[in-house]
């Protein structure tokens, strides 16, 4: 029983220390075919077991979300664990799901983003890519930088009560 405690322990150390890391925040321009060029420093960023594919989504907001292939799998591995004889499960599946679209990047290091997406963000040529964690959000210029200015009054505190919250859940609090 102790070695599989440990076996289960390795795995999800190599799984987080394996996790796409994705950070930086660009300035992009779609050209008139809606195709976008990934900046070469968010191009080395992209983990090799993605093989230059990603599936791009609808955001929580008015934004797309795009990750690698890989990161996609495991997300919706999670997702259709959800027991789909439960109303509130399946709205949420097909929410999330709704829109999503698997992309190649091309030798040119361009991604085709779908028109129907990037009309449902607003999306037109000036375009901000913001990577963090296991995704690249992809807005639009002019709703990214109006989120900027609408920055918490005191985002320390907004820090203090975020993280303590997640850091007391991680310890068991």
């Amino acid at each position: 029983m102790l070695w599989r405690i440990v076996e289960i322990s390795v795995n999800l150390a190599l799984y987080f220390y394996n996790m796409t890391r994705f950070i930086g925040e660009y300035d992009c321009r779609l050209d008139n075919k809606g195709r976008i060029i990934l900046p070469a420093s968010l191009k080395k960023q992209i983990p090799k077991e993605a093989d230059n594919q990603f599936v791009v989504n609808r955001g929580f907001e008015k934004y797309l979300v795009m990750y690698p292939k890989n990161e996609w799998d495991i997300i919706t591995d999670e997702i259709n664990k959800l027991n789909q004889y439960v109303k509130e499960n399946r709205d949420f599946i097909r929410y999330f799901y709704r829109g999503a679209t698997e992309l190649t990047l091309d030798s040119a290091a361009r991604l085709l983003l779908p028109k129907r997406l990037l009309e449902y963000a607003g999306i037109g040529q000036d375009v901000v890519l913001f990577a963090h964690t296991n995704k690249i959000e992809i807005w639009s210029a002019e709703s990214y930088n109006n989120i900027l200015a609408n920055e918490p009054n005191d985002f320390a505190a907004l820090a203090e009560k975020v993280m303590v919250k997640n850091n007391d859940a991680a310890n068991g609090n």
